[in-house]
């Protein structure tokens, strides 16, 4: 006879009741009535401060080189006063854009505890798109290293309210190259703007409010340029909350979490594999360790035998990021020589995942449970979180919305500015999804119109068709936004044909995913070309690189001799056309 397993309503029901850890409430929120976490830390200031209790223990780990929270702390807290010397004041927008490091973690917290508003922008964009995003930002401060500086050099002159560049270098121990001075923008190097930091240094002393701005994520969207999503400090502190929260109710249930056979807590170490400009590496993976005293461990670009030894090394207890992380590890021909005994969750999201995979996890590690997750930008990351044995039940569930979150199943038409409280519901009806709750970020960054279409009452409209069974699970089962997600990049359509349609020869195009067995997505282009023109796929994919991030570029052309197929608004019929050519490749 075995134990009976607590459900999760039963879970969910010890956990949120009165006096609890997660005990809810409700909050007038810009004039809407949300449920909140009633305990929850009032600003990410709270959380740096709190990242003290571990004091002594390794943070940040790049290459070798290591950086305890403490020295972390004195860092960001001296560089928020900095900051404050260089003119910034609260509300004003500090950038990052720079791969994964070090400074990049001291320079969000430093800006977050100066009362800025910190624009993590996308390292991979192309020096125009890099442009844009600090132009449309009003950035006035942008923390970047020296591949960023190269590309953002040619447009500096049209950014009229920054004011300084702050460059890290990536060879350790050496300046970066800052090139020639320009007439009215400083550009200085990172650690000289820095200085001398005091072991005791404290932030600046700054009074921020749960639903002060906090952050601008930048998103693509089915029309126009990238959107900024404006997150405020409770948007990612409910992040925060809905992580913990699932990582308990989880222990509750099943037991295991972060313990040794003797049951002694093992400190978190995470694999960083992701980047930290996604709302994922930011806010789920870094803030978390962060507030909860875990090691992040960064390398200067992802190799699946450099993973293995720093798991082994390190004794890494979560990685992931991606299914195609995950993937590539499990495939390493050598993965048996190493000890992965350590690895106690391999978590993934932002990509389509083969449900194969999760049984691949649940087999390989004897402690490793597999998770997955379902979240926006808009969304400040996660809205629901499957793990352990609830994933390996149900592979192909991102799992229950969280239970701050409200969703419901919506026809793709309707029109109206909340759910209607008749809604048809049960395992077989599908529609978009509508996501409510205090994680949903407030608006786009001056883009009103956007933000109405978006944004209603205080539910967002996902983009994304789903379905929820009788246990409440999701289940996501195509995107109605016309994204590829390539790897945990997304990739929207719109962009890339906008893109295609410079080219002389094409006379319409239509941007599909194309299914990958690693990545999950590919990009793929189905072309019609223009009477009396001849081009190949190797001139469409070429044009294509000259102008988007490297992660856009089509790898996959088909031709046409046909119209593509359209509905009576003239809408390209994408899922038909996706069915039709990977029916026929």
């Amino acid at each position: 006879m075995t134990d009976r397993v607590m459900t999760m309503a039963e879970a969910d029901t010890a956990m949120t009741g009165e006096g609890q850890m997660f005990e809810m409430a409700e909050a007038e929120i810009r004039g809407v009535t949300y449920r909140v976490w009633k305990h929850a830390p009032g600003s990410l200031k709270v959380i740096l401060d709190l990242s003290l209790r571990h004091a002594d223990n390794d943070f940040l780990v790049y290459e070798g080189e290591r950086t305890t929270f403490a020295q972390h702390y004195a860092m960001a807290a001296t560089l928020g006063h900095r900051l404050e010397e260089l003119g910034v004041s609260p509300g004003d927008r500090v950038a990052i854009a720079a791969r994964n490091l070090p400074e990049w973690v001291v320079a969000f917290w430093g800006s977050v505890v100066s009362g800025a508003i910190t624009v993590p922008l996308n390292a991979w964009w192309t020096g125009e798109e890099l442009a844009y995003g600090l132009t449309d930002s009003g950035t006035k401060v942008a923390i970047v290293d020296e591949a960023r500086l190269e590309r953002i050099r040619p447009f500096l002159n049209d950014m009229p309210e920054l004011t300084h560049v702050l460059v890290i270098t990536e060879h350790r121990g050496s300046s970066p190259e800052l090139g020639a001075p320009h007439p009215r923008i400083a550009i200085m190097d990172f650690l000289e703007v820095l200085g001398d930091v005091q072991p005791d240094a404290q932030p600046p002393a700054i009074d921020i409010q749960p639903d002060d701005d906090a952050t601008i994520f930048y998103t693509s969207g089915t029309t126009g340029k990238p959107k900024g999503a404006v997150g405020t400090h409770r948007n990612a502190i409910t992040n925060l909350m809905n992580l913990m929260y699932s990582g308990q109710r989880s222990t509750l249930r099943y037991g295991g979490g972060n313990v040794d056979e003797q049951g002694v807590s093992i400190p978190n170490a995470y694999l960083l594999n992701i980047p930290l400009f996604h709302a994922t590496g930011c806010l789920a993976v870094m803030i978390a360790n962060t507030a909860s005293g875990g090691k992040l461990v960064m390398s200067h670009h992802f190799d699946a035998t450099q993973a293995l030894e720093l798991i082994q090394s390190e004794k890494i207890t979560t990685f992931g990021g991606v299914p195609t992380i995950a993937m590539q590890i499990l495939d390493h021909p050598d993965f048996h020589k190493y000890d992965t005994s350590s690895v106690r969750s391999v978590s993934y999201g932002g990509a389509p995942s083969p449900p194969d995979l999760v049984r691949r996890i649940n087999a390989t590690f004897k402690s490793g449970a597999p998770g997955n997750g379902y979240g926006l930008t808009e969304t400040s990351a996660a809205v629901a979180l499957n793990g352990g044995p609830d994933y390996v039940a149900k592979p192909e569930s991102c799992g229950p919305a969280l239970p701050v979150c409200d969703v419901a199943i919506v026809p793709e038409d309707f029109d109206g500015s909340e759910p209607p409280a008749d809604l048809p519901s049960g395992p077989d009806v599908t529609g978009e999804l509508w996501i409510k709750g205090p994680n949903v970020v407030r608006c786009y960054w001056n883009k009103p119109e956007e933000t109405a279409r978006t944004f209603t009452n205080g539910w967002l409209r996902s983009g994304d068709v789903a379905r929820i069974d009788s246990d409440g699970f999701i289940f996501i089962v195509d995107r109605a936004k016309d994204m590829i997600i390539r790897g945990g990049e997304n990739v929207y359509s719109v962009e890339v044909e906008a893109a295609l349609f410079e080219h002389p020869a094409v006379a319409d195009a239509a941007v599909i995913g194309v299914p990958h067995p690693v990545l999950g997505e590919e990009v793929g282009a189905v072309i019609v070309v223009r009477p009396g023109h001849n081009v190949t796929a190797e001139e469409i994919m070429s044009h294509a690189a000259g102008l988007l991030a490297k992660f856009m570029v089509p790898t996959h052309i088909y031709f046409s001799t046909d119209p593509l197929p359209r509905n009576p608004a003239g809408k390209i019929l994408k899922r038909q056309l996706r069915d039709e050519i990977v029916a026929t490749s």
